[in-house]
């Protein structure tokens, strides 16, 4: 595997570290974005039965906040429990964007790898056939020569593409959990909310 790499020449490097980054960001993703972590299944009942047994105070507000990302949408809407239902609900929103801006963090990066990198490989490419027929002499080139050096030079193509299509695969399958999660939290509040002021009526 050295070897190919060695083969391939200096583009292949950043290529290389393109990978690692890439491989990285999708692991910590894939550990961070589980559905058990981020909208707990048992928390919107426990938060409807805080509400409902008058025991808000800021401690419990607190640790709702630090408990997860649907616990710091409910904690905004605890908050301004008492506030008419516009303001409940801009405050909801306003805790949202900022959860919804934490679920995303990274992806921009996977997906800026995943379009970069066949280019990166196109690149290395390129770069190697320049140093290919560049190193020819006017008598001619060993035509096996020369067919060993474009293989050598489309690894970078190769690699680039190896590296762009998985982390594209999960880059969309980290957009499409980010979505549902966001959708599926704002249902939650919304019935929250639902229940607040229907209970003042």
């Amino acid at each position: 595997m050295f070897a190919i790499f060695q083969a391939a020449g200096w583009p292949i490097w950043p290529l290389l570290v393109a990978s690692l980054v890439a491989t990285s960001l999708i692991i910590e993703r894939l550990l961070f974005l589980r559905r058990a972590k981020i909208l707990p299944r048992q928390l919107f009942g426990e938060v409807v039965q805080v509400y409902r047994s008058g025991s808000i105070t800021s401690d419990t507000i607190e640790k709702l906040e630090q408990n997860s990302p649907l616990g710091t949408v409910l904690a905004a809407a605890l908050r301004n429990v008492d506030a008419p239902r516009d303001v409940m609900k801009e405050s909801i929103e306003e805790a949202g964007g900022a959860v919804a801006h934490m679920l995303e963090r990274f992806l921009t990066t996977l997906g800026t790898i995943a379009t970069l990198a066949p280019l990166m490989g196109l690149f290395g490419t390129v770069v190697g056939m320049i140093e290919i027929f560049g190193s020819q002499n006017a008598a001619g080139a060993n035509p096996t020569q020369l067919a060993h050096g474009i293989s050598v030079a489309l690894y970078n193509t190769g690699f680039g593409l190896a590296i762009a299509m998985p982390t594209l695969v999960f880059y969309r399958h980290f957009r499409a959990l980010v979505d549902s999660f966001v959708i599926e939290m704002e249902q939650q509040a919304v019935k929250f909310v639902d229940i607040v002021h229907c209970g003042r009526k």
